[in-house]
C-alpha cells in the first residue's frame, strides 16, 4: 500500500516537472517569437514586460537628451535643432558628417515686401538657413511625457535679419512611442512690420551611407542613388534635373535624378521616409502626418516629400505647383496666430532583412493609428486645439445642370471643405489659416470633423463639372459645435447645350497624350507605371519632336482625347531660342447660327508665365477676340506635375464669329522666353446659345 502511494506521488512530481518544462518552453517560444517579429521599439520593450520611462538630461547648457527608453534625442540649446536620433542600436540616425544644425532643423523662405525672397539666416552666414530658438523652457516633464520649448522672439533690432514672426518650436516624446512629436507656433502680436512668407518646413537630413532606399507609396519606392551621384553628374535644364553620368552604383547611370518626381498632393502626403539595410535589423525613418489642416492651397496642392540626400521633409507652406499666388503675405500691423502640426516622426525596425514591404507596411499601419488619434490630447500649447474644443459640419451635395439627361446629380465624390472666407475656389490660392476637407461619398454626403473653431466659408467641387461650389454664407465653428448643412445644391457654369467637349473636367490633364520620355533621360522608377509617366524629365521637349514645324490640330469627330498633348508649350527653334504655338480646334456647325451668345468654356489645369489667346475662324485678328493676359506661376512642366493651380474662363462668343459649316478656334500661347512657359488644359466646351427664357 505505501509502495502504491508513494509511486502515486513520484507520478504527481513528474507529471507537475513536465509540465513546468512545457510551460516554460511555451513562453520561451512566445518571447522569441515577439522579439523576431516586426515592432517599433515600443512593440519589443514591452514584449519584455518593461516599463519605458521618458527621461530628460538638461546637464549641458548647449545641448539636452530626452530618452523615452526606445528612441534618444540630443537637441542643440537653446536653438532646437535635431543634432542626433539614436535607435536600434544606431548611435545617430542623422548624417553626423554635417553641421549640428544642418541635421534636423526648421526653416523659412521669406522676404520685405518688394524684395526677393531668402531663407532665414543667422549670423551674417547666407548658407546658414535655420530659426534658431533663443529661449529654451520646459513645458512639461514626468516619467510618461517631456514637452520642450524653443521660442524665437523677434525684435525691431531683427528688422530684415529675421522673419518678423514669434516662432516657438516645441517637440513632445512620450512612454511607449517608437519616435517623437513636433509643432511650430506661429504669433505675430500688433505693431510687427510687413512681410511674406513663401516656405515653412522641416528637415531632416540621414545618415548617408546607410540610408538608400526611399518609400512614398504602395508603388512609389526603390533604391536610390547618393548625393555624390548628383554631384558628379550633368546638370540639366535646371539645377535640380541632373543626369548620373558616374553613380557610384552602376545601374544608376545614365537616369535622371529630380527631387519634384517624388511630390505628391497634399492628401497623399501623409507618410514617406527611408530605410536602412546595413544594420543587422533594417531600420525605418518615416514622416508622418496625420492632418492637412495647417497646410497651405487645399487638399490637391503638390508638394515634396522625401528625396536624395537622403533627405526627408515636411512641408507646411510653400508656392511650389503654385507659384506667388500663395504666398502668405502680412501688412503692417497685421496679426496672426498659427498652429503647424504636430508632425511625427517614427521609426522601426524589422529582425528580417532586406524586407522594406514590412516596414512600409508597418509606417502605413502606424499612419492608420496616428489618424485615429488626430486631433491629439497631449499637446500642452494653449494655442493648440484638442478635440473637445472642435466643432464638425455635415450635409448633402447635389449638383443641377438642366443640360445633361436627367437634370440632378448626386455630388459623388465631392471635394468638401472649409477654408477662411473669400470667393469661390479661393481656397487654392490661400495659405494663412486652417482648411478642412472630406471627399462626400457615393451619394454625396459628407462630414467634416475635428474643425477648429473660426470664421470659415464652405466651398467645394465636383468631379466631372466645371466650376467652384460655395456656399451662401459664413460658418462660424463653436467648441463642441455640429452644423447640419442639410442639402446643398451646386449649380455650376452653364450658358447652354454642349455642342462638343475635350477632356475631362477632374482638373488634371492625364487624359491627355503624355508621351513616353527620351530613353536616356529616363527615372527607372516610373517606366512601368503608365499612370505616373508625367513624371518623367522632358517631356516637354518631345513635342517639339512631334510637331517640327507645324502644330497640333483637333478635329472634332474624329480626334480622341488621346490625340491632344498634355502641355500647350512653346516649340525649340535650338540654340535654347523658342516660338509661340498655336493649336486649332476644327469643328462642324451643321445647323443654322443662332443669334446671340455662344460660350466657350475654357478651363486651365494649370499656367506659367502663359498668356493664352483664343481667336474664332481667323488667326491673326489683333486683338483677339479673347486672351487671359499674362497668368500663372506654378512652374508644373517643369516640376513634373500634371497639375497646377487650376483656372476657369467662359468666354462670350458672339454668334457672328461662327458660320454655318467648317469653324476653328484657334489657342495661341504667345509668350516664349523658355521652354516652360506655357498651359495644361483641363478641358474645353462650346455650348449654344440657351432656347430657354
Amino acid at each position: 500500500m505505501k509502495m502504491k502511494m508513494l509511486s502515486k506521488k513520484n507520478n504527481n512530481v513528474i507529471f507537475f516537472w513536465w509540465l513546468g518544462m512545457i510551460m516554460k518552453f511555451c513562453f520561451l517560444l512566445c518571447a522569441c517569437s515577439e522579439n523576431t517579429s516586426l515592432s517599433g521599439g515600443s512593440k519589443k520593450i514591452n514584449s519584455f514586460g518593461s516599463t519605458s520611462i521618458v527621461k530628460l538630461n538638461t546637464e549641458d547648457n548647449q545641448q539636452l537628451v530626452i530618452d523615452n527608453g526606445i528612441v534618444s534625442v540630443t537637441l542643440s540649446r537653446p536653438e532646437g535643432h535635431v543634432i542626433a536620433i539614436s535607435y536600434n542600436g544606431i548611435d545617430n540616425i542623422l548624417e553626423s558628417e554635417n553641421d549640428e544644425d544642418d541635421r534636423g532643423y526648421f526653416d523659412v523662405v521669406w522676404n520685405e515686401v518688394g524684395k526677393p525672397s531668402t531663407f532665414q539666416r543667422y549670423n551674417s552666414f547666407p548658407s546658414k538657413i535655420r530659426i534658431e530658438g533663443t529661449n529654451f523652457s520646459v513645458i512639461a516633464a514626468d516619467e510618461n511625457m517631456v514637452e520642450v520649448s524653443f521660442l524665437r522672439s523677434w525684435t525691431s533690432s531683427m528688422s530684415g535679419k529675421d522673419v518678423p514672426i514669434n516662432i516657438d518650436k516645441r517637440y513632445i516624446f512620450r512612454s511607449g512611442d517608437s519616435g517623437f512629436y513636433s509643432y511650430a507656433i506661429f504669433d505675430r502680436p500688433e505693431g510687427m512690420p510687413a512681410v511674406e512668407v513663401d516656405q515653412i518646413r522641416y528637415v531632416f537630413k540621414l545618415n548617408q551611407h546607410r540610408f538608400k532606399y526611399m518609400a512614398l507609396s504602395n508603388t512609389r519606392q526603390r533604391s536610390m542613388p547618393t548625393m555624390r551621384d548628383r554631384d558628379t553628374g550633368q546638370v540639366l535644364a535646371y539645377k535640380e534635373a541632373v543626369l548620373l553620368t558616374k553613380p557610384i552604383n552602376p545601374q544608376f547611370r545614365g537616369e535622371v535624378d529630380d527631387k519634384y518626381q517624388y511630390s505628391c498632393e497634399n492628401t497623399d502626403n501623409t507618410v514617406h521616409g527611408w530605410i536602412n539595410f546595413d544594420s543587422d535589423e533594417p531600420v525605418g525613418f518615416w514622416m508622418i502626418t496625420p492632418s492637412n489642416e495647417f497646410r497651405n492651397g487645399g487638399p490637391i496642392k503638390q508638394d515634396l516629400t522625401s528625396h536624395v540626400g537622403p533627405i526627408t521633409l515636411s512641408m507646411f507652406v510653400s508656392t511650389h505647383y503654385a507659384g506667388k499666388e500663395v504666398t502668405m503675405a502680412f501688412e503692417e500691423g497685421e496679426t496672426y496666430k498659427k498652429v503647424f502640426g504636430p508632425v511625427f516622426v517614427y521609426l522601426n525596425t524589422d529582425s528580417s532583412k532586406n524586407d522594406n514591404t514590412t516596414l512600409w507596411s508597418d509606417a502605413v499601419q502606424q499612419l492608420s493609428k496616428e489618424v485615429k488619434s488626430w486631433p491629439y490630447d497631449f499637446p500642452k500649447s494653449q494655442d493648440y486645439f484638442p478635440p473637445n474644443q472642435r466643432g464638425a459640419v455635415f450635409g448633402r451635395l447635389l449638383v443641377q445642370d438642366w443640360y445633361l439627361q436627367g437634370g440632378k446629380f448626386q455630388g459623388t465624390n465631392a471635394y468638401v471643405g472649409l477654408a477662411l472666407p473669400g470667393d469661390a475656389g479661393s481656397w487654392q490660392r490661400e495659405s494663412k489659416g486652417y482648411q478642412f476637407w472630406t471627399r462626400s461619398d457615393a451619394k454625396g454626403y459628407f462630414k467634416i470633423n475635428n474643425i477648429v473653431p473660426g470664421d470659415y466659408n464652405l466651398y467645394g467641387w465636383v468631379p466631372g463639372f466645371i466650376g467652384d461650389y460655395k456656399y451662401n454664407g459664413t460658418i462660424t465653428i463653436t467648441p463642441g459645435g455640429v452644423i447640419n448643412l442639410n442639402y446643398l445644391v451646386y449649380n455650376p457654369p452653364r450658358n447652354g447645350p454642349t455642342i462638343w467637349e475635350i477632356g475631362i473636367p477632374n482638373r488634371l490633364a492625364s487624359e491627355f497624350h503624355v508621351p513616353d520620355p527620351y530613353p536616356t533621360l529616363m527615372n527607372k522608377l516610373y517606366t512601368a507605371q503608365r499612370r505616373d509617366k508625367f513624371r518623367q524629365y522632358g517631356l516637354w521637349e518631345r513635342y517639339t519632336d512631334m510637331y517640327p514645324n507645324d502644330d497640333l490640330i483637333y478635329t472634332v469627330g474624329v480626334n480622341k482625347y488621346r490625340d491632344w498633348f498634355y502641355a500647350h508649350v512653346t516649340r525649340s527653334k535650338g540654340n535654347k531660342t523658342y516660338e509661340p504655338t498655336t493649336w486649332q480646334i476644327i469643328f462642324e456647325h451643321e445647323q443654322d447660327i443662332i443669334s446671340g451668345n455662344y460660350t466657350l468654356q475654357l478651363a486651365l489645369a494649370s499656367a506659367a508665365d502663359a498668356d493664352l489667346q483664343v481667336r474664332f475662324n481667323d488667326p491673326s485678328i489683333y486683338p483677339p477676340h479673347f486672351a487671359t493676359g499674362l497668368i500663372g506661376g506654378d512652374n508644373a512642366i517643369a516640376r513634373h506635375g500634371i497639375h497646377g493651380l487650376h483656372w476657369l474662363f467662359s468666354i462670350d462668343v458672339p454668334s457672328d464669329l461662327l458660320v454655318k459649316g467648317k469653324n476653328i478656334v484657334y489657342l495661341r500661347q504667345s509668350k516664349a522666353l523658355s521652354p516652360f512657359q506655357g498651359v495644361m488644359y483641363d478641358y474645353i466646351r462650346l455650348e449654344r446659345p440657351s432656347s430657354k427664357t
